[in-house]
């Protein structure tokens, strides 16, 4: 088996009283795009500094491409880092800035101009080597940042929400050049983010942390499809959790019967549970379900209807006292004639309703399984 390119290996992080990152084990592929996913404050940048080597771990240490380097500093190792703010020389050209670690590094001349032109060719950024930073677009300036980064040939890429000050559509348009850079390149990505949407447009595999933990450690699909904990459900796009009390259990399904021909179905997790925590995607409900033996259906009234250009979503008080968020595309006749006050009925497919932390669909194995088999360490779940 090929050596990871960087293993975080039970890793601890206190700042005095306080411990931002607890036990996180993590081990990233050579030539994967990684990201760490969480809210302000969750660990996920002191992990990406303790990588970089610009925090000392408390506890734990840092192995990069089979080397353990939790005592160098990051001058020896061989990594670079790209920050929000580009970091860029104003006063140099963009070739200089490109040219500049080589120099440091003492590159020979014929060397380091070539290098300097792959990477200026590689970046679409022909052109534009005689220009100053301030004569650039911010799209630019970014590129400019990650062919300096990549011209010196890192085992890894470590970027801190490198897109945070670009605006909406130029954020939009750099995830996706990002990752074809990544693909292209063939480099190992580090990403951190706050932005669930990008880390799930651009990444391999994310580590969405919460509490200075690793709450769960997957692809992007099975992050969004099969969350671990309620956590992750509710950070990663919208959810809706509900708990659901067994009644019975029949043809592979719980089923908790609610009166008057409402019930809430899902796939029977097969662990004896009477009690179990659940979450739908409000992209699966459905107004006006079919009377199907294997349909959840439940009865409510619209509280609010927002037009979200693409969809329209509705907020469903329930006869159970819960609320739930329904996305309906705006080509649906039932999204654009739905108001508030409405009587309506909702359903879905047993199969659309996740017990949380339970067995992958159609894996036959459990989540922490799934994802040890894909090569990913998982510590310290906070449920």
């Amino acid at each position: 088996m090929s050596e990871h390119a960087i293993r975080v290996e039970g890793v601890t992080k206190r700042f005095a009283d306080t411990t931002a990152v607890n036990a996180v084990d993590l081990a990233i592929e050579e030539g994967e795009f990684f990201s760490m996913l969480g809210p302000s404050g969750c660990g996920k940048t002191t992990t990406l500094r303790m990588i970089a080597g610009f925090e000392e771990p408390s506890e734990g240490r840092i192995v990069l491409r089979g080397q353990d380097v939790t005592a160098l500093g990051p001058a020896k190792r061989n990594l670079n880092m790209v920050f929000q703010d580009y970091g860029l020389f104003p006063h140099m050209t963009v070739a200089d800035n490109l040219a500049f670690g080589l120099k440091v590094k003492k590159v020979p001349a014929a060397e380091r101009n070539s290098r300097v032109k792959e990477a200026i060719d590689a970046m679409q950024l022909t052109g534009l080597d005689g220009r100053r930073p301030a004569q650039l677009s911010g799209g630019q300036r970014q590129r400019v940042a990650l062919a300096r980064a990549l011209v010196n040939r890192p085992a890894a890429l470590l970027l801190d929400e490198p897109l945070g000050a670009l605006d909406f559509k130029l954020r939009k348009e750099m995830q996706l050049e990002l990752k074809r850079i990544q693909q292209r390149t063939g480099t190992t990505f580090v990403y951190v983010t706050h932005d669930q949407e990008e880390a799930l447009t651009m990444s391999d595999r994310i580590a969405v942390m919460s509490n200075g933990q690793v709450e769960q450690l997957s692809d992007p699909r099975t992050l969004y499809e099969c969350p671990a904990t309620a956590f992750v459900a509710e950070f990663i796009g919208v959810s809706n959790l509900l708990e659901l009390a067994c009644s019975s259990r029949q043809a592979g399904l719980m089923a908790m019967e609610l009166g008057g021909g409402q019930r809430l179905l899902a796939p029977d997790p097969g662990a004896g549970q009477q009690s179990v925590r659940v979450t739908i995607r409000p992209e699966r409900i459905k107004l006006s379900p079919p009377e199907h033996e294997r349909w959840s259906r439940l009865s409510g009234m619209i509280a609010e209807v927002v037009y979200l250009g693409s969809m329209t979503q509705l907020i469903v008080e329930l006869s159970i006292g819960e609320r739930l968020v329904v996305h309906l595309l705006n080509d649906d006749p039932a999204g654009r004639h739905a108001r508030a006050g409405d009587a309506i009925v909702l359903g879905w497919p047993a199969e659309a309703t996740y017990v949380l932390g339970s067995r992958l669909p159609g894996s036959g194995a459990p989540q922490e399984q799934a994802e040890r088999d894909q090569g990913a360490a998982v510590l310290g779940s906070a449920a």
